[in-house]
């Protein structure tokens, strides 16, 4: 398959005011259709930014580009509108009563922006030739919006990890769209996304800013919070054991073994970097479709403290994910925007704070990536 890449200057094409795109592949789920609502509530002045961390006071004059400024299309093989997306969420509890109909327009908007993904059943096309289609379509959006430019970002479902001798998974040919566009890029999934080896040299050709794989939302966050609170008062872990209960998409998608492998293999990392070695113990996803887009997650950490006294810990965690991870997705399209705007390119671990399998040289322990990304936004508003 061919890798060659169109280079992308870090500056606009279009005026410094132009909007930013933001391209989201899996356009049609519940995180992206809550994303976009969000933001349209948000720049409409319906509903506050509680979640999103870039409108917080250290992001001040860091040169993020503006809600409003965001403008949203993307890849999906599902066919149902957003506006009608929007309206299932409401239903069921995620978005509030009256916010779809309330950015409807702009629900909408992002709709006729939505192209067919890939590959479908049937399709014969090769990968290079997907990959060429689906860089095309990204890059008309930039034309036809007048963007500034645009940003890639994976929410769709789990993918199995590929296995040796196969075609690119879809993920990764999205990747790789992406970096043939000149379009900054993250992945938000467990898929493989960039981290396929055949895209290794089209990462580093490419002059851009990457980050991540799979957000971290729920269990994660707060492992990766606890985990660094045992090591640092010498406490022992024993055992650490985990059950997911959760439905919609996610759950379905993740139903598949090879898919609970991908989505378990980051919270087991984080625990063994945090702890220094991983414990006893593991992580059991179960599809539960009644749950809707709600999960809940419980954790088991057995451990010891002072003279070998055995001690337990239990935690609950119950959410919305869409409602969790779509605050997130908005914070890595500005800030990957402002990232390529600043001439900045490759892996960025200063944005470990938003993943389970961050860029290599970040910490694991959620303290120390906030505070990497506090010096980013500080090294962004020195770029202003």
């Amino acid at each position: 398959m061919s890798t060659e890449s169109t280079t992308a200057t870090a500056g606009p094409t279009a005026s410094a005011a132009a909007p930013t795109g933001v391209w989201l592949i899996g356009a049609r789920g519940s995180v992206a259709t809550t994303a976009i609502a969000g933001c349209a509530a948000m720049s409409a002045g319906l509903h506050p930014p509680t979640g999103l961390v870039t409108e917080t006071p250290p992001f001040s004059g860091s040169g993020l580009p503006a809600l409003s400024s965001l403008v949203f299309g993307g890849h999906d093989t599902v066919e149902c509108p957003l506006p009608k997306r929007a309206e299932q969420l409401a239903a069921g509890g995620v978005l509030p009563h009256g916010l779809p109909a309330a950015v409807r327009a702009e629900l909408a908007a992002a709709d006729t922006e939505i192209r067919t993904g890939g590959p479908l059943p049937g399709d014969s096309r090769t990968d290079d030739e997907l990959i060429t289609a689906f860089a095309a379509e990204i890059r008309d959006f930039r034309r036809r919006r007048g963007l500034a430019r645009v940003v890639v970002i994976n929410v769709a479902s789990t993918e199995p990890l590929p296995g040796d001798g196969e075609r690119l998974p879809p993920s990764s040919l999205y990747a790789a769209a992406a970096l043939r566009a000149g379009a900054p890029y993250a992945n938000f999934t467990p898929s493989t996304g960039l981290h396929h080896p055949d895209l290794t040299a089209l990462a580093t050709d490419s002059r851009l800013p990457f980050a991540g794989r799979d957000g971290k939302t729920g269990q994660t966050l707060l492992r990766s919070v606890l985990g660094p609170m045992f090591a640092q008062r010498a406490l022992a872990v024993r055992a650490w054991s985990g059950t997911n209960l959760l439905g919609g998409g996610d759950g379905a998608a993740l139903a598949d073994p090879g898919a609970a492998a991908a989505k378990n293999a980051g919270k087991e990392r984080v625990l063994a970097d945090t702890l220094g070695a991983a414990p006893e113990g593991e992580v059991h996803i179960d599809d539960v479709p009644s749950l809707g887009d709600w999960k809940t997650a419980w954790d088991h950490i057995a451990f010891e403290g002072f003279l070998g006294t055995r001690m337990t810990l239990q935690t609950t965690w119950q959410g919305c994910d869409s409602a969790l991870a779509a605050p997130l997705i908005l914070d890595l399209a500005r800030l990957l925007a402002r990232a390529h705007e600043a001439g900045l390119s490759g892996p960025r671990p200063e944005l470990a704070f938003y993943f389970k399998d961050p860029d290599p040289g970040a910490s694991s322990a959620l303290p120390d990536q906030h505070m990497a990304l506090l010096a980013f936004a500080a090294r962004l508003r020195d770029e202003a």
